[in-house]
């Protein structure tokens, strides 16, 4: 095992180095998005949920130990009860300031999280269409979550990204219409390979699998893309359209995936430190903050600790039984 003590870096086995945390703040959503979560969900009690003190304390030993971005996501983060009081207790690190949303709450908050410091906003929307929004999310209503793009816009954050998971027979006809839109709008947007996390009985991921390639494929019959090295600290891959100013960006687990250049982890809803998504390997970090309360360098300790476990790669398999049990709003998106 690799000597990680009294680093002010977290450097894996590999030499990657992570400065880039995703917390999940709750498991809770008020949508029920088909490949995210089964229709009858049964969510966490409150005293396994990391308390929003815990999440600050655990965000701001991740920027100690030179994290440069924290993104908060959920489940939906903003249905939390007072989630803006830690939004602005993060907004206050020395981090960039990302949050992944459905877009629900965005038209009453977008203006408190531009207040709060949040600097980027990636909003999750697989369809334009009002009836299969409807059907995708089994519940969203998309009306509201346009009008909260609309919101976000107007407030000016550094970037708004939307996220589309392109699923092939449900959505890979709205591809161009969702580029379109983030045109309009001057924003950018990423497609996402699906990624197999949680069984759900009635989803069949291989049948509805689309790559990142098919995807390219399909924009390229209106507006030729250009590649940029333009990054941000996740997974997309950028390109550049020649008479606008959105980026349109791939995020390819199966087709084209990131692991060798990996700088992510994240911390579940119940205080995992998660080393990979695709992965079980893991720290408890609740059972740390609990037995050892405000003690910060326990908590760095454990997650310097915690690096020589980050696997190499992940293991994604369409065809076979997800390896991962627990659903994406467990992990956070």
């Amino acid at each position: 095992m690799a000597d990680n003590k009294q680093t002010d870096k977290l450097v894996d086995r590999f030499g990657r180095t992570v400065d880039y945390i995703r917390i999940s703040v709750t498991d809770r959503c008020d949508f029920r998005c088909v490949y995210c979560m089964a229709e009858e969900m049964t969510f966490l009690p409150h005293a396994q949920v990391l308390t929003l003190e815990e999440i600050e304390q655990v965000a701001t030993a991740f920027v100690s130990l030179g994290v440069k971005k924290i993104r908060l996501t959920g489940g939906e983060p903003l249905v939390r009860r007072e989630v803006i009081k830690l939004i602005q207790a993060v907004g206050d690190l020395d981090a960039e300031l990302a949050i992944t949303t459905n877009g629900s709450q965005l038209e009453s908050m977008a203006p408190q999280l531009k207040a709060a410091g949040v600097n980027r906003l990636n909003v999750s929307i697989d369809s334009l269409r009002e009836d299969r929004f409807k059907e995708m999310t089994r519940i969203g209503k998309l009306p509201k979550v346009m009008a909260g793009i609309d919101a976000a816009v107007a407030e000016g954050f550094d970037r708004i990204k939307l996220n589309a998971v392109v699923m092939k027979g449900r959505n890979d006809d709205e591809v161009l219409d969702l580029v379109d839109y983030a045109r309009s709008k001057g924003i950018d947007v990423s497609f996402i390979e699906e990624m197999p996390l949680g069984n759900i009985s009635e989803h069949d991921r291989a049948e509805v699998y689309c790559s990142s390639d098919e995807v390219r494929e399909i924009i390229e019959q209106r507006y030729a893309l250009q590649p940029t090295t333009e990054r941000t600290a996740g997974p997309s891959r950028y390109y550049r359209m020649a008479d606008s100013e959105s980026r349109v960006g791939f995020i390819s687990p199966h087709s084209h995936n990131f692991c060798s250049e990996c700088n992510r982890v994240r911390v579940t809803v119940e205080g995992r430190l998660l080393l990979c998504l695709g992965n079980e390997h893991s720290v408890d970090l609740r059972a740390t903050l609990r037995r050892y309360p405000g003690d910060m360098e326990k908590l760095r300790q454990v997650i310097i600790d915690a690096m020589d476990l980050k696997p190499e790669k992940h293991e994604f398999d369409l065809d076979d039984e997800p390896q991962i049990v627990r659903f994406m709003n467990m992990t956070g998106g």
